[in-house]
C-alpha cells in the first residue's frame, strides 16, 4: 500500500522527455541528415550540401540557400513542437510539407551540441546559436550568408546506451547515402552534394526531369531496363519507372516508392505493383521501380509514424486498384511490343479469385487495408535456403549409375527426361542453380574456390551506398571466388569470377549482392553470411529459362544433378523436378 500523498506517477524531467523524443526521431546519422533536409527543402532551398565525418557519429553538417530566419524564429526553432508549418489542428489534416511536427531540431539538439548559423535574405545581419545537449549556451549576431547552416557534432554523447548501438562507419553511411539518394530523387530541379571525411562523395547537379535524374543515381544501364509509367485521374497522379517484365532481379533494390514527394514504405502499394505484374514475374524475383504517387493531402495521413517513413490511405482501395491497373497496363503495352501478351483472359481481367503471382499469397481475397501487415517490404528478401525450404533432410536416389535418357524440352524451360526407371519434368534453372550452389558450398568449406580471371575486365558502376558495402567487403569476396578492383569513386572493375560459374552478366550479379552483403554484419555466423551469397552466385550462374538447349546439354545437366542427390529445392526454396515413378504411371493408366 503506498504512503498516503505520495503517488506512484510522477512528471518526467523535460531533459528527459526531450531525450524520449529524441530516440523516436533521431535514430541513427541518417536520421538526423533527413530531417535536415526535410527543413532545408522545405524553406524552398536550391542548393543543398551535406558534410559528414566519421559515418555522421562525429559530424553532420547541412548548409543550404532557403529562406533562412530571423533570431526570435532561431530561438523558437528548439522549442519543442514550435513550428512554422502549422497553425491549427484543421492543418494536420492536409499535410503539405515534409517536416511538420516541431520536434526535429529540439531532438536532435537534446542528444548532441548544435551550432546554427542562419540569415533572412535581405536583412543586413544573421544569427549564430550553440545548443548542447538541448540547452541552448549562445546567441549572437553573426555575418551570414542567406539561407541556413546547421552543424550537428557528438551524436548521443550524453546517451552513451544509443551512441554503442550505432553500427559501423560503412553501415552507418551508407545509410545516410540512401537518404541523399531519396531527397535527390523527389526535387530533381534541387542541387544536392554530399562530402564524407572531407572527399566528394557525389554530386546531383539540377536537371529538368525525373529521367535525368534516375539517369545520375542508377545509371544508364538501369534505365534501359526500364519502363515508363504515367497516368493521371481526378486526385491521383503516378508516374515513374518500374522495370521492363524480362529484366526482374532476385534482390529488391531499388524499390524507391514516393507519396506526395515523400519517401516511405506502404504495403498497399508495394502489393499493388507485385499484383500488376502477374504471371510475368516469377517466384524469387522482384521488380525495382522508382514511383511517385501523388494524392489529395487530405486524403493520406503522413502522420502516422515519429520518423514519417509510413503513410495512411484514406481510400486504400482505390489506390491499390488504381496503382495495380496503371502498372498492368504500362506492362500489357510492353508485351504487346515485344509479342509476348500478358497472362489472362482476351478481356484483360486481373487473375481470378485465389490465382497467385510470383508466389505470393491469393490477392484477390484480400482488401488493401489488410494487406498493411504482409511482408511486401521495400527493404531485403529473406529468401530461405534449400536447408529452410522444408526440403527432406535426406534426398531420395533412385541408385548409383542410374541411366539418363532426355526426351525433350517443353517451353525452352522444362526438360522431360527418364531418370532410371521414372519420369522426370525439371525445372532447368533450378536445377543447375542447386548444382553449382552445392559445388560452390563444398569449394568454399574446402576453401578451395577458385577463380577464373576474365580477359577483359567487366566495370560496375553502383549507387553510393551500395559502393559502400561492396569497398567493405571485397576481401571477403575474394574468398568465394569473386575479386573486384575499386575503380574510382563509386565503380568497379571485375577482374575473376568463380570458375564454375560460366558466362553471364557479371554487372547484374553485383549490384544484387549488395544485398546480401549489407546483411553480412548481422548475420549469427560465417556460414550464415556466406550462403546467400554463394546462392546468387549460383542464380546468374546458372542456365536461363527460355534457352533452348540440345540433347547432350539436357543430358548433362541432369546427370549433373543426379550426381548432387536429386535435390527437390533450389538454394532459394524453388522445386526443381515432378517425378512419376513408374509405378504411378501404371497406376494412372490402369496398368497397376
Amino acid at each position: 500500500m503506498s504512503v498516503a500523498g505520495v503517488g506512484k506517477i510522477q512528471v518526467l524531467p523535460g531533459e528527459v522527455v526531450s531525450r524520449i523524443a529524441a530516440g523516436e526521431v533521431v535514430e541513427r546519422p541518417a536520421a538526423v541528415v533527413k530531417e535536415l533536409i526535410d527543413n532545408s527543402l522545405d524553406a524552398g532551398s536550391t542548393r543543398i550540401t551535406i558534410e559528414v565525418t566519421d559515418g555522421g557519429r562525429r559530424m553532420i553538417k547541412v548548409t543550404d540557400d532557403g529562406e533562412g530566419m530571423g533570431q526570435a524564429d532561431a530561438l523558437l526553432a528548439f522549442q519543442r513542437h514550435a513550428t512554422s508549418k502549422l497553425r491549427s489542428e484543421e492543418d494536420l489534416l492536409g499535410i503539405r510539407t515534409l517536416g511538420f511536427r516541431g520536434e526535429a531540431l529540439p531532438s536532435i539538439a537534446s542528444v548532441s551540441k548544435v551550432r546554427m548559423v542562419t540569415a533572412c535574405r535581405h536583412e543586413p545581419v544573421g544569427t549564430r546559436m550553440l545548443v548542447t545537449g538541448g540547452t541552448i549556451t549562445k546567441t549572437e549576431e553573426a555575418a551570414a550568408a542567406p539561407g541556413t547552416q546547421i552543424e550537428v557534432t557528438d551524436l548521443f554523447f550524453n546517451t552513451p546506451a544509443r551512441r554503442k548501438f550505432l553500427k559501423a562507419t560503412t553501415t552507418e553511411f551508407s545509410h545516410l547515402c540512401q537518404i541523399v539518394q531519396q531527397a535527390a530523387l523527389a526535387w530533381p530541379r534541387t542541387q544536392f552534394r554530399l562530402r564524407h571525411n572531407g572527399q566528394d562523395v557525389l554530386e546531383y547537379s539540377p536537371v529538368s526531369s525525373l529521367r535525368d535524374r534516375v539517369l545520375q543515381i542508377y545509371g544508364a544501364r538501369f534505365l534501359k531496363d526500364i519502363i515508363a509509367v504515367r497516368e493521371e485521374r481526378p486526385g491521383f497522379l503516378l508516374e515513374g519507372f518500374t522495370v521492363n517484365p524480362v529484366r526482374t532481379r532476385a534482390g529488391r533494390s531499388p524499390q524507391d516508392l514516393f507519396v506526395n514527394r515523400r519517401p516511405v514504405k506502404n504495403a498497399t502499394v508495394a502489393h499493388a505493383v507485385y499484383d500488376g505484374y502477374g504471371g510475368h514475374l516469377s517466384k524469387g524475383q522482384h521488380p525495382v521501380f522508382v514511383l511517385f504517387l501523388a494524392v489529395d493531402p487530405d486524403r493520406v495521413d503522413v502522420n502516422v509514424h515519429p520518423t514519417k517513413r509510413e503513410v495512411r490511405f484514406a481510400d486504400q482501395d482505390m489506390i491499390h486498384q488504381s496503382v495495380r491497373q496503371v502498372i498492368r497496363g504500362a506492362l500489357r503495352v510492353r508485351s504487346e511490343e515485344l509479342g509476348m501478351p500478358i497472362p489472362g483472359d482476351s478481356r484483360g481481367e486481373w487473375p481470378r479469385p485465389g490465382s497467385t503471382a510470383a508466389g505470393e499469397p491469393p490477392h484477390d481475397s484480400m482488401r488493401p487495408a489488410e494487406q498493411q501487415t504482409m511482408a511486401h517490404d521495400t527493404g531485403r528478401d529473406d529468401r530461405p535456403t534449400a536447408m529452410a525450404a522444408g526440403e527432406p533432410t535426406q534426398t531420395y536416389l533412385i541408385g548409383p549409375g542410374c541411366e539418363v535418357i532426355p526426351m525433350g524440352q517443353i517451353g525452352r524451360t522444362f526438360l522431360v527426361a527418364q531418370v532410371g526407371s521414372e519420369l522426370h519434368v525439371i525445372d532447368q534453372h533450378t536445377a543447375h542453380e542447386r548444382v553449382l550452389y552445392e559445388r560452390l558450398w563444398r569449394a568454399w568449406q574446402a576453401r578451395g574456390v577458385q577463380s577464373q580471371p576474365l580477359l577483359i575486365p567487366e566495370p560496375v558502376d553502383l549507387p553510393p551506398h551500395g559502393a559502400t558495402i561492396l569497398e567493405e567487403h571485397l576481401a571477403d569476396l575474394a574468398t568465394l571466388g569473386l575479386e573486384l578492383e575499386s575503380f574510382g569513386a563509386n565503380s568497379f572493375v571485375i577482374r575473376a569470377v568463380p570458375a564454375l560459374l560460366g558466362q553471364f552478366d557479371y554487372s547484374t550479379l553485383v549490384q544484387d549482392l549488395v544485398e546480401d552483403l549489407a546483411q553480412w554484419n548481422a548475420a549469427s555466423s560465417l556460414e550464415t553470411r556466406v550462403r546467400p551469397v554463394l546462392a546468387s552466385l549460383a542464380c546468374h550462374g546458372a542456365v536461363r529459362a527460355g534457352r533452348a538447349l540440345d540433347p547432350s546439354e539436357s543430358k548433362r545437366l541432369i546427370e549433373d544433378w543426379v550426381e548432387e542427390g536429386l535435390p527437390m529445392t533450389c538454394p532459394h526454396g524453388r522445386r526443381v523436378a515432378l517425378r512419376l515413378p513408374a509405378e504411378e504411371l501404371a497406376r494412372i493408366f490402369g496398368r497397376a
